[in-house]
């Protein structure tokens, strides 16, 4: 039940709904790109993508110096039903 509840809590907010349409869209991208695409500022933007890799709904990879973030593989099946709602 708590790992249910962290992960509808990560997903209650407007900005971390259009994050995830964004990165099912998109496949995988930086935190430059998504706040861009999002229209959100660079700092507010990692905020919410930590939120939700904290709740296993993304996965990050470093490149560089730079952070790539795509959902995660093992797609949670209530990721999966708000997917088709987005």
């Amino acid at each position: 039940m708590k790992e249910i509840e962290k992960i509808l809590k990560a997903l209650a907010n407007r900005r971390r709904l259009s994050i995830i349409k964004y990165l099912n869209k998109a496949g995988s991208a930086s935190v430059g790109d998504i706040a861009d695409e999002i229209s959100l500022s660079f700092k507010a933007t990692s905020k919410h993508l930590g939120i939700m890799r904290s709740a296993d709904i993304l996965e990050r990879d470093q490149v560089n110096l730079t952070m790539i973030y795509s959902l995660n593989k093992s797609i949670s099946p209530i990721l999966k039903t708000v997917l088709t709602v987005l």
